[in-house]
């Protein structure tokens, strides 16, 4: 095991051997003096990119697995001081692959004390552990995002298809789990390319279910909903045309618009949803809210509703911004408004991907109600190593069945939108 370094220039210029001064002096010359004008303008989330390149060249990685930011670092560990800390069950140990002692691949990993804020629920296995076993499930490893229901590469290396790698951390997983005395591994929310290797190294995959929308090259909102059938775009614009004659407002706020005192508001309404279900946990404080906008505030888009004449936000939904996709992550409201959900959740988020151009809107984890309003069935894949066989068997005849009725459940289920007659 190894953790995830980064190299850290606000604490002051690292060893050349960890970071070739001279040779990055040469490459930021080279694109000032080529593209100065792009260089000094405000650029992509994830950095320069010809500078981006020559750091990828230089890793033997690919450009898109580079990020440069302002204080990406101090994000990073202000994030682990403040959410993922052993306290609340989330032990970093984060996992480094090499090859002839060159670093070809890390993964996110935690140990592991519960099961809460993964969204992939193995509850019952931990009681089948307790009560039929008698052997604890806890401690467990946890190769993930913590508190986020997105599919993404779990390990990042410079093919993200590259088979060998794959299969030497199920291996490299499957050993450290049997002598750490760990009851078991999960990679969560896995693409399914790279399910599929794990799969075929020996671990069990699970299958789920989340509903994502898909930008169709669509041109604007009533362009999207002309592919639904009469009756479904008369309850859409009855569901919008609610909020105008309620004198609810709606805005997409992002960057220099996230001011402290709204920034203030969306943690309060955060709480309120939190505190709302028995199984809300309050994970995120006021400080995380503050940081995160003040860190990456183009990445953050928040969507206020708001009263007439009421400067007190109603509602609110906080998202997070790539340069292809919106991430649907927390939403609050201080009273219950018919299809208030609707509108600041979805419809809205939609909207902003039209306008934008972005390709798809991940909303988060579970509501059969998102389909109806047009975001797709969408299957998520994770995959377990579990030592104790008294535990695999059950568990494999379990996920057998369950991926069977997701299939069935999916093939089933009634078109989402109207179908064309030619």
């Amino acid at each position: 095991m190894s953790t995830l370094e980064s190299i850290n220039f606000t604490r002051g210029v690292p060893a050349n051997e960890s970071f070739p001064l001279e040779e990055l002096r040469d490459a930021a010359i080279a694109v000032l003096k080529d593209r100065g004008a792009a260089v000094l303008q405000y650029g992509p989330a994830a950095g320069f990119a010809p500078l981006r390149d020559w750091i990828a060249g230089w890793q033997g990685t690919q450009a898109n697995q580079i990020l440069l930011g302002n204080g990406s670092l101090e994000l990073v560990e202000f994030l682990c001081r403040q959410v993922v800390r052993p306290e609340v069950g989330w032990l970093p140990q984060h996992l480094s692959l090499h090859r002839d002692g060159k670093l070809v691949g890390l993964a996110p990993a935690y140990v592991k004390g519960n099961s809460e804020g993964e969204f992939v629920f193995d509850h019952s296995w931990a009681r089948f552990c307790q009560e039929n076993l008698g052997v604890p499930y806890f401690p467990k490893l946890v190769v993930a995002v913590p508190f986020t229901p997105a599919t993404g590469p779990r390990l990042l290396c410079a093919d993200p298809e590259d088979a060998e790698l794959h299969s030497a951390l199920a291996r490299g997983l499957g050993r450290l789990i049997d002598s750490a005395g760990l009851s078991s591994g999960h990679v969560l929310f896995v693409r399914d390319g790279a399910a599929a290797r794990f799969e075929q190294a020996g671990l069990c995959r699970r299958y789920g279910v989340q509903y994502h929308w898909r930008n169709a090259g669509y041109a604007s909102f009533d362009d999207f909903l002309s592919r639904f059938s009469a009756k479904r775009r008369h309850q859409i614009r009855r569901e919008r045309r609610e909020m105008a004659e309620s004198g609810i407002e709606l805005s997409a706020l992002s960057g220099d618009e996230l001011g402290s005192a709204l920034i203030d508001h969306v943690y309060e309404l955060y709480k309120i949803t939190v505190d709302k279900h028995f199984y809300g946990r309050r994970y995120l404080n006021r400080e995380f809210f503050h940081e995160i906008c003040a860190r990456m505030p183009k990445q953050v888009l928040v969507v206020l509703a708001r009263e007439k004449g009421n400067d007190k936000p109603l509602g609110c939904a906080f998202n997070l911004v790539s340069s292809r996709a919106l991430f649907g992550r927390y939403w609050g409201a201080r009273q219950e408004r018919p299809f208030l959900h609707f509108n600041v959740c979805y419809y809205a988020g939609i909207e902003v991907c039209i306008e934008r151009g972005l390709e798809y809107f991940e909303p988060g984890a579970g509501g059969e109600h998102k389909h109806a309003r047009g975001f797709e069935s969408t299957l998520t894949h994770s995959v377990h190593y579990l030592r104790d066989p008294r535990l695999r068997a059950p568990v494999e005849r379990f996920l057998s069945q369950e991926r069977t009725a997701i299939v069935d459940h999916l093939q089933t289920e009634k078109p989402l939108f109207k179908i064309e007659l030619s």
